[in-house]
């Protein structure tokens, strides 16, 4: 009986979790990004705490319940594209989840960064000198929120974390600056970061 199957496998998701179904780094960015809208901005923005799936799990996952015949089934369900059904589609707000928790964000360089939402605040992890020139990164969900901003150092470590670029530029910079740049001397670090062109590159001449 369809029926008694679909309440079976429900009963197994409430007693096993949602890590019974297919969690890709996609569906787990998603997820990251409905909670934190969740928490910064509530109202039509759901909660997606594994508490709150377990209850809706058979209004998110409907369709593939309906067509899942075993535990097997559900592992192959893509969690973040049924996700996608809670968001708030009936108010409009659904199409604004780019704009108001953005997967990446245009640094002054040119790259398209992506965000990072598993912690408690979202992180921007770049290079020091595609920042070049910014005094304040994003504010996201409406405004409400700054970036938290990891500053890297040419080899991909964290040199600085700040939410105040303006700040890190006339008080920070200078002592990175004195750190890093005879470590890395084929990269550009300008005693004014505030004026300097934002770059991807270092500073050996192009075509070598």
């Amino acid at each position: 009986d369809p029926e008694q199957v679909r309440r079976a496998l429900l009963e197994g998701l409430r007693r096993e979790g949602t890590g019974l179904l297919r969690w890709s780094a996609q569906a787990t960015a998603v997820r990251q990004r409905m909670a934190f809208l969740h928490r910064e901005l509530g109202g039509a923005w759901p909660d997606v705490s594994d508490a709150a799936l377990l209850d809706r799990a058979d209004e998110w996952l409907g369709s593939e319940l309906a067509r899942a015949r075993g535990r097997a089934d559900l592992g192959r369900v893509d969690a973040g594209r049924a996700l996608a059904r809670l968001l708030p589609w009936a108010t409009g707000e659904a199409a604004r989840f780019e704009e108001l928790a953005p997967e990446r964000i245009e640094v002054p360089s040119g790259s398209r960064v992506r965000l990072d939402y598993g912690a408690d605040r979202p992180v921007l992890a770049v290079k020091l000198q595609e920042l070049f020139g910014w005094q304040e990164a994003p504010r996201i969900a409406g405004g409400r929120v700054p970036l938290l901003v990891h500053l890297l150092s040419p080899a991909g470590r964290p040199a600085a974390v700040t939410a105040d670029l303006a700040s890190f530029w006339k008080d920070g910079y200078r002592s990175v600056r004195a750190e890093l740049r005879g470590r890395y001397p084929k990269h550009p670090w300008p005693e004014d970061a505030t004026t300097a062109e934002p770059t991807r590159r270092t500073n050996t001449r192009r075509g070598r």
